[in-house]
């Protein structure tokens, strides 16, 4: 299998057999690319590489590589190959549109995307899953370890050696069955570690009690000093308990560790300047929402169907999103003047 990129917009992607790619000679990237030229660019070091983000397959010269690519906004209009493998990879609050313009896109030989092509969720946070399971039969989650920065339109750093990230996969709500596999071989040519699992959304779980820090980090600027770890320490917390009320398994801290331990490290990029985390970018570039909503919100909305107070998420919940909705800068808050709005 081949990792290619659909149109860049929807943010779905695909991962093309080689039958697929043979009925598709004469289009980019196997029938499925972006449209305009991908360009990659190495960083320092030695090893090779490939850059899966745009498709590319190009050898770099190290685990830490930018890739550029421009892209076209709509899904085409001519049939999609029985066998490609969609992967929505834009962020939670705009998976509806994504999913809604391609579950109706038909495929040679009958049918619709929603009908008979498998989905694949690479989101933080663990709704949208539901969200495609809604609207596709075959829905697989992916819990995505791979720090990487996106400053500018169309160039993604990544940082990561030896391998560019950790991906996490498994059928939703369980399960690992031979789709599963297939796409994971895929990716781990493309130098991703990819383990198949039949509980994905353990994993799942347990990066939303890391990204709990990510408003944190946005608002502040670092999730360093003891105001702001203090903050992050009692947004866990809230979070350990109300997952513990609502009987949710998630994966522990040493079955992480064992599984990136030597594998997933972050290494630093010449030329490239330190950036913080996916809700701090987005502000960074700009963006009028994050996706707070569904990381400090999904553990106020558990705090309350399970009658738990959460006043610590749902102070970081309303402050990233005052942010990004008034276009505040990221880091322009104190963690004292943040820790300050939680009421006692």
């Amino acid at each position: 299998m081949q990792v290619t990129e659909r149109p860049g917009g929807t943010g779905l992607a695909c991962v093309t057999s080689s039958s697929a790619r043979g009925r598709s000679a004469g289009r980019s990237a196997a029938g499925c690319g972006r449209r305009g030229r991908t360009r990659c660019s190495s960083r320092a070091g030695r090893s090779t590489r490939r850059c899966a983000t745009g498709g590319c397959g190009s050898p770099a010269r190290t685990a830490s590589s930018t890739c550029r690519s421009r892209s076209s906004t709509v899904p085409r209009r001519s049939n999609s190959p029985p066998d490609d493998v969609l992967v929505l990879a834009v962020k939670t609050q705009d998976a509806i549109a994504a999913l809604d313009a391609w579950a109706p896109r038909p495929v040679a030989g009958g049918g619709t995307a929603a009908e008979r092509l498998p989905l694949v969720c690479a989101q933080n946070g663990v709704e949208a899953e539901r969200l495609a399971l809604r609207r596709f039969r075959r829905v697989y989650g992916m819990c995505v370890f791979l720090p990487a920065s996106y400053l500018e339109p169309g160039a993604v750093t990544v940082r990561c050696a030896p391998y560019t990230g950790a991906l996490n996969l498994g059928r939703y709500p369980s399960g690992a069955d031979e789709t599963a596999h297939r796409i994971a071989e895929g990716l781990e040519k493309a130098n991703f570690l990819v383990p198949v699992t039949s509980e994905v959304m353990r994993w799942k779980y347990a990066k939303l009690l890391g990204n709990l820090a990510n408003a944190v980090e946005a608002v502040c600027g670092s999730q360093a000093g003891d105001a702001a770890k203090a903050l992050v320490a009692r947004a866990r917390a809230e979070a350990a308990e109300v997952l513990d009320a609502a009987g949710i398994d998630r994966a522990g801290d040493e079955e992480q560790r064992e599984l990136r331990s030597g594998r997933i490290e972050v290494r630093p990029v010449e030329g490239g300047a330190p950036a913080g985390g996916s809700t701090w970018q987005s502000l960074r570039r700009g963006s009028t929402s994050v996706e707070a909503d569904y990381l400090n919100g999904e553990i106020v909305l558990l705090g309350r169907l399970h009658g738990i107070a959460t006043p610590v998420n749902e102070t970081l919940l309303r402050v990233a999103n005052d942010f990004a909705r008034t276009g505040r800068e990221p880091g322009s808050m104190t963690a004292d003047e943040l820790a300050a709005q939680v009421p006692r």
